[in-house]
């Protein structure tokens, strides 16, 4: 595809980084604290989205998952999620032995309906994970005051997300822990990788111990662990990276821009930024009559449109239920996503436009 839908940012800082890893022999390390690039990195992620605490991770599933082990989810607990995501969202719940629990979305934005979500909470409910998919920030105000009356833990699925904000609050930072993505088609990337942030001293000791065999510092285990640990060559890129982050969300932000503005008085429904929003522009997503054929034409020229999330997790064979959700259907049935990397260009968007346009009946 010659525009993919995302694609790495990488150049000479982060092979000269990696070159420097292998140099000194030293790929990773299992101590309590992780590897010298992994804690560089932490920091550099702890200090941008100003949390008091980041831990890094091999993936933004492991990072749910560390996250569900840190808040004690167990067997017959249920924990509410979009059923409008990527499957690992429900594969880290049931990873655990929990049960996912599907919340329609508001259709303004694609992410979980706080209306829904008050309808599926019960007695056995222990855990919410809102998603701001897409890099479109999650109704976390009306979230947080559904989750405080009920006393219900929440953690953030910003695995799309970083960099957005809210008021000025970023993504990941509205509640006890905030889970990110470093996948190789992210705004930031380290191959694989992923991170947790937090602002309670206790649960960074415990999402330590989770990712290292629950090892304590003193080389006990004290809890149910795992090896989640980031490697020193991932987090040397993810180092580099962080500092390139400010940059490349600006230039996916005049992208989008372009973009609405050539496709805005069309019959397409455009994403919406909210008030007070800051979005990353992880994917730019349209809803629109005839998207698979319309999807079709892109990729016959070269431009690498995405359907996401169709079918959506409750329709997934291993999920399949009964449920109706009507606006994740109707989402699933719609949407397209569109490239707005650093490497498009205004003649790569004035294409996707023309071929929107032309394409609708």
């Amino acid at each position: 595809m010659k525009i993919p839908i995302n694609i790495p940012d990488i150049d000479k800082e982060e092979i000269r980084e990696v070159t420097a890893v292998l140099s000194e022999k030293s790929l990773t390390s299992s101590s309590f604290e992780g590897g010298k690039r992994v804690q560089q990195f932490e920091k550099l992620l702890s200090k941008f989205v100003k949390s008091k605490f980041a831990v890094a991770v091999n993936s933004g599933t492991a990072a749910l998952q560390a996250s569900l082990y840190a808040i004690d989810v167990k067997p017959g607990d249920e924990v509410l999620v979009p059923s409008f995501t990527f499957v690992a969202t429900a594969n880290s719940v049931k990873s655990v032995g929990a049960k996912p629990i599907f919340v329609d979305i508001q259709k303004d934005n694609y992410t979980m309906d706080p209306n829904d979500l008050r309808k599926k909470i019960s007695r056995r409910t222990k855990a919410i994970i809102p998603v701001h998919l897409y890099g479109h920030m999650a109704h976390m105000n009306e979230i947080l005051e559904v989750a405080k009356k009920k006393n219900i833990k929440i953690i953030e699925d910003a695995s799309q997300s970083l960099g957005s904000k809210f008021k000025g609050k970023h993504s990941g930072t509205f509640s006890h822990l905030g889970c990110f993505s470093l996948y190789g088609g992210k705004v930031i990337t380290s191959g694989e990788g992923g991170a947790i942030v937090t602002d309670d001293k206790k649960l960074l000791e415990k999402l330590r111990q989770i990712r290292n065999h629950g090892l304590a510092k003193n080389n006990l285990t004290t809890t149910l662990g795992l090896n989640l640990r980031l490697s020193e060559i991932n987090a040397a890129i993810a180092k580099i990276q962080m500092k390139k982050l400010p940059r490349l969300i600006n230039e996916r932000k005049k992208n989008a821009q372009i973009l609405t503005d050539l496709l805005k008085n069309h019959d397409i429904i455009l994403p919406k930024q909210r008030k007070n929003e800051t979005v990353n522009w992880y994917l730019y997503t349209v809803a629109l009559k005839n998207r698979d054929k319309i999807m079709k034409k892109l990729n016959a020229s070269g431009i690498g449109a995405r359907i996401y999330y169709s079918p959506s997790i409750h329709k997934m064979p291993y999920y399949k239920t009964k449920l109706r959700l009507p606006n994740t259907e109707w989402a699933a049935s719609h949407v397209l996503s569109l490239p707005v990397h650093p490497k498009v260009r205004k003649p790569d968007l004035a294409r996707m436009k023309k071929i929107l346009i032309d394409s609708r009946n």
